[in-house]
């Protein structure tokens, strides 16, 4: 498979050596030096794109009119989604996003969203949600902590929105879940989320090791995509749902 990397900082880097070890060929490594916009994508299979939010919608488009696959790391974009459906449609082209590739992370969405469910007929167990990760990292809360806090909404009727605290937790109303996102060196993700009530305290984490999980991956994501055509994410690939 030849794959075209758009965004080669450290996500981009372990996303090609896995691809390398897996027998692909990366045929452009796209950057801020060298946009994709400067390659032609006849010679690709698929694209895999990390790289920021107010990029992501024009990589996609450029993607999508040249008739090549790409599967979308970045996150915080997803309020544009629907713009991006309608491309999809008109190019009869293939996408895939998640907002977390690791196979452990979305193992760890569907306990979430079971747990969430069990516990809504408890109301005295409050939910918080806890996210870490690299100073680097731009966006608060991180997409998987997002995704964790939609999905417990969804499951579980004593919440309505959620509310972001950076350092500390934040105040909330009745109704709303907290998130508490932290910066700190040479973190790669941790993602726990806690129950607790008078009685007891009940919780589920995720703790990654290293970014090797989500390259691996992006590039399964990859390889499940090419022949396809729509909009998927990783519950398509790991065929969870």
């Amino acid at each position: 498979m030849r794959i075209v990397i758009i965004g080669y900082g450290k996500m981009g880097k372990a996303i090609e050596n896995i691809a390398l070890n897996r027998g692909h060929e990366i045929v452009f490594r796209a950057s801020s030096d060298n946009p994709i916009h400067n390659f032609n994508l006849d010679c690709c299979d698929v694209a895999i794109e990390f790289t920021k939010p107010e990029l992501a919608i024009s990589h996609i488009n450029y993607c999508l009119e040249n008739k090549t696959p790409i599967v979308v790391g970045t996150t915080a974009w997803l309020d544009k989604l629907s713009i991006v459906e309608k491309s999809v449609s008109q190019y009869n082209g293939s996408l895939l996003h998640a907002s977390n590739f690791s196979i452990g992370v979305n193992i760890f969405f569907e306990l979430n969203k079971k747990l969430a469910s069990l516990i809504s007929s408890y109301p005295d167990y409050k939910a918080e949600i806890e996210e870490t990760h690299h100073t680097q990292k731009l966006d608060a809360p991180s997409g998987t902590a997002v995704k964790m806090a939609e999905d417990i909404i969804e499951n579980n009727l004593s919440y309505d929105k959620w509310n972001l605290g950076e350092e500390e937790m934040p105040f909330c109303l009745q109704g709303n879940l907290p998130i508490t996102s932290y910066r700190r060196p040479n973190v790669p993700g941790n993602h726990k989320v806690t129950y607790a009530s008078s009685i007891d305290t009940i919780s589920l984490s995720h703790i990654a090791h290293n970014r090797m999980g989500f390259a691996l991956g992006a590039v399964l994501a990859a390889e499940w995509l090419v022949g396809k055509k729509g909009i998927y994410t990783m519950s398509n690939v790991l065929n969870i749902d």
